[in-house]
């Protein structure tokens, strides 16, 4: 039965203002937000603005990688040595396993955690889009491993040019360095990133990353051993490093600057495997770079 009008309840009803006032200052848009997150990840890379316990594993990879170097400086001054007792781009083929250990532990580290903590949607509703996104991840991944590199080959140049050493030899060395370094944070990088974004575990990541580097790296490396010309083998070998990309950066390093020495030594089997090599290392960033935009486009 309806209740007459007189015995409704009343609306009782209140807006409340609470002082929210909205947001008068200026749009910094698109490009701050993804130098934001460019910003923010590579600072995560080496544990910077988390916990202590995650700056550990950046740290140690960082001094093992340099340490050396120091060493190689001082054994040099102490001995007079007219020449460093190694080459700056033999410097980082030496410790491409260190290198690697960096990549495989910190990409997933950049990717997949996002990926777990389903934080990725989170990015892509403010101005960012997916490229900004992968541009930003991919850039500093690329610098985080480009910055550990070049910090054994500063020391290695500046402790020459303090004990006296030929400057024109050390510094076109060390540029010769710095391309393979670039090389190295690019290629091998490319492939690293593109494992990380395909799971949201990152003890997953860390273990196919790892896997894929030091498999194809021995794989590489044992069958150029192989067919040393000791053993009456040839060049023939030397194709198979272009399934490991820190050996095919290796290989592309020595031949294009006449570099490396020895029966083991990586380098593209002449003028056409230089041209193979380089078309290869193209197609592995520039390939890897458009999956990870088809990735994370079906976020």
């Amino acid at each position: 039965m309806a209740l007459p009008p007189e015995t409704r309840p009343t609306d009782t009803g209140v807006i409340h203002d609470i002082g929210y006032r909205g947001y008068a200052g200026p749009r910094l848009g698109r490009a701050y937000a993804t130098r934001a997150l460019f910003t923010q990840s590579l600072r995560a890379a080496y544990g910077l603005g988390r916990s202590g316990k995650s700056k550990v594993l950046p740290m140690i990879v960082l001094g093992v990688i340099t340490l050396p170097a120091v060493i190689f400086v001082a054994v040099a001054i102490v001995t007079k040595r007219e020449e460093l007792p190694i080459e700056y781009t033999g410097y980082l083929s030496n410790f491409s396993l260190v290198v690697s250990v960096f990549l495989a532990s910190q990409a997933p580290v950049l990717l997949s955690r996002d990926l777990r903590y389903l934080t990725v949607p989170l990015y892509f509703s403010r101005p960012i889009t997916h490229s900004d996104y992968v541009r930003a991840k991919f850039g500093a991944m690329a610098c985080a491993q480009l910055l550990l590199m070049t910090a054994p080959l500063l020391v290695l140049y500046v402790g020459s040019l303090l004990s006296g050493m030929d400057f024109g030899h050390n510094t076109g060395h060390f540029l010769y360095g710095l391309a393979a370094a670039v090389m190295y944070a690019l290629v091998p990088t490319s492939v690293a990133v593109l494992i990380a974004a395909t799971t949201p575990r990152r003890g997953f990541g860390v273990a196919a990353i790892m896997g894929y580097l030091t498999v194809s790296a021995a794989l590489g490396a044992i069958a150029v051993g192989i067919s040393n010309p000791y053993n009456g083998g040839s060049d023939a070998a030397q194709w198979t490093s272009l399934i490991s990309p820190t050996e095919l950066v290796d290989a592309l390093v020595n031949e294009l600057f006449g570099l490396g020495e020895g029966f083991d030594r990586r380098h593209a089997p002449g003028g056409l495997g230089l041209v193979v090599f380089a078309l290869v290392a193209v197609a592995m960033v520039a390939g890897s770079y458009r999956l990870l935009l088809r990735r994370y486009s079906r976020v």
